[in-house]
């Protein structure tokens, strides 16, 4: 969106919430941005704890910087179920556009997990004027295609896997890997195991380049069951499989649709079975979504805003899914 937005000669400063500070990378192309404290999760070993993520989220210092949050001179927020931004917008009459993957799942789209507080958080976490989701299948509704940006590669090195599980312990990561001496896999997590590693386990620290790298070129991707590394996968033909953040919604609705697509496997835990028999599993054919970014810059510009299906319908046809998820 950065770029699409740049070369329309949109006036942008961005806004970013839910980490520290020093927990943002890669962000030459925002500028100036802010860094508000907002909410998320606490994660202790692949779930969610919940007692520790209302301890950290029930504070005043989200009220405080949405009152302190002067929008007079925007005309617009595009927020991405971000909730600083979206409630100050709201109180201070400044139209927004929801884009999120979270904005689909208000639709009837395969869900799992789905609670009166789930629909409630989906509903009130970040209200806008309008939402528009995205996903890898429209399932019947006004949904944008996922926003990708990937290079692709004409070398596979099928017997390497890049590993991205950054809600699961590093030592748990390294000591799972281990026994399977006859693939190479490229570790990517914010901490260091303690343990020796195995001489097929590559740890590494993230960095965007080396990442995209090693997808472009990697023969499967082994990851959380967030929305964008698993659009990165499909669009590249990379068989997938992923390890959902438990007690998260969004994670196991998201299992739920690469199910029902038949587009990628999952383990509700390290499970030695289910990898051994993913991995010799055959890579699935690439999906070729469209740039969605400058397309949406241009529906934004026309002012055009509560009329999201010809937006959606256009993109959609510029999309061939496999036959499959028909």
């Amino acid at each position: 969106m950065a770029k699409a937005l740049i070369e329309h000669n949109i006036q942008v400063d961005f806004l970013f919430s839910g980490r520290k500070p020093e927990h943002f990378f890669d962000m030459e192309c925002f500028g100036e941005y802010r860094v508000q404290a907002g909410m998320t999760f606490a994660t202790h070993s692949g779930r969610v704890n919940v007692p520790q993520t209302v301890r950290q989220n029930c504070s005043l210092s989200l009220l405080k910087d949405i009152q302190a949050l002067d929008l007079s001179c925007y005309d617009l927020v595009l927020n991405d179920f971000e909730p600083v931004s979206a409630w100050a917008a709201r109180r201070q009459g400044v139209p927004s556009i929801g884009i999120s993957h979270q904005a689909a799942l208000t639709h009837p789209v395969p869900k799992l997990g789905s609670t009166w507080f789930n629909e409630l958080l989906l509903n009130y976490f970040a209200p806008v004027d309008v939402a528009l989701g995205c996903h890898w299948h429209h399932f019947g509704f006004p949904i944008l295609p996922p926003f990708v940006e990937v290079d692709a590669s004409p070398i596979e090195h099928t017997h390497q896997i890049l590993v991205y599980l950054p809600f699961e312990e590093a030592d748990a990561i390294a000591a799972f890997f281990k026994p399977f001496t006859d693939y190479q896999f490229l570790v990517y997590h914010a901490k260091q195991p303690t343990a020796p590693l195995a001489d097929h386990i590559l740890w590494h620290s993230f960095n965007r380049d080396g990442f995209k790298q090693h997808l472009a070129t990697c023969g499967g991707v082994i990851g959380n069951a967030g929305f964008e590394l698993a659009s990165e996968a499909l669009t590249l033909g990379k068989k997938l499989l992923v390890k959902p953040l438990i007690g998260q919604f969004e994670q196991l609705s998201n299992v739920a649709a690469l199910q029902l697509l038949g587009a990628g496997d999952s383990m509700m835990s390290l499970d030695t079975g289910v990898v051994k028999r993913w991995l010799k599993a055959a890579s699935p054919n690439p999906i070729a979504y469209p740039q969605v970014g400058d397309a949406l810059v241009k529906w934004i510009c026309s002012g055009q805003w509560q009329h999201t299906a010809p937006l959606c319908d256009d993109l959609w046809s510029q999309v061939k899914l496999p036959d499959t998820w028909r």
